[in-house]
């Protein structure tokens, strides 16, 4: 199957839009950090990081995107991904994915974390150790020569050598001016196949991992994934830019 993609390849004028962009959004992940805590509710996340993207000039990217009612996604334990926050407190071992997306005059910054709450079981620290360091092997592969699935393949490779699986439905993306962009990034696939990666591409890469299957189903409200097995899922997401042939972590914490 030959997949024609259309990726823009970015100015460094443009890069340094996104790098604001996303210089808020790592941010709000700081902000989030402080008051991450059982008994705080999902809906006071969200109110604090609308806070913090309005003070800096930002827009919430993800807020009315296809009718999404809120700033934030916040997805719980078994919830993957698109998770609507409300009234509902965090736990004492909960695992929590937080994926925050910024618009800042037009160019657009995503990140995702998951963080623990509280003290949580050693399965949750392997799931959130195999995650997040399956998306900084994606990001070694992101650079100039390499192929599109060579990310996607590093991804997977290394998740399922620790027994986890890589959700196939939802994807990593090209990102810019829009939100999501092409070109579409699985975290699975066979190496050395897809376009080639060049300076000037921008990239949303996340894994989302699995505990169990890597099989997932919407909930009634239309949004919130969630594992069809019941079983706990960790999503991490950084925004990268190639530049001079090399991934440059545009949401980086500071």
């Amino acid at each position: 199957m030959h997949i024609n993609f259309v990726i823009v390849l970015r100015s460094r004028r443009e890069i340094e839009q996104l790098r604001k962009a996303n210089a808020i959004v790592a941010e709000v992940f700081q902000e989030l950090k402080r008051i991450i805590a059982p008994g705080v509710s999902t809906q006071e996340l969200d109110r604090l990081a609308e806070a913090v993207i309005l003070a800096r000039g930002g827009i919430p990217a993800f807020k009315g995107y296809r009718n999404f009612p809120a700033t934030l996604c916040v997805s719980i334990n078994e919830e993957v991904v698109h998770g609507i926050p409300g009234p509902r407190k965090l736990k004492e071992g909960d695992l929590v994915s937080i994926d925050v997306g910024v618009n800042l005059n037009g160019y657009f910054g995503d990140a995702a974390i998951t963080f623990p709450v509280g003290e949580v079981d050693p399965e949750a620290k392997r799931l959130l150790e195999v995650t997040e360091k399956a998306l900084y092997l994606g990001i070694e592969k992101a650079r100039a020569g390499n192929r599109l699935y060579d990310i996607s393949h590093a991804i997977q490779t290394w998740v399922e050598s620790h027994g986890f699986s890589v959700v196939r439905d939802f994807v990593g993306h090209g990102i810019g001016t829009n939100l999501h962009e092409d070109p579409q990034i699985p975290n699975f696939g066979l190496p050395h196949q897809g376009p080639k990666i060049e300076s000037g591409m921008v990239f949303a890469l996340e894994p989302m991992v699995n505990e169990g299957t890597y099989k997932v189903k919407v909930l009634s409200d239309g949004w919130t994934v969630v594992t069809a097995d019941g079983k706990r899922s960790a999503h991490f997401e950084h925004s990268i830019a190639i530049t001079d042939g090399e991934a440059e972590i545009l949401s980086r914490l500071p």
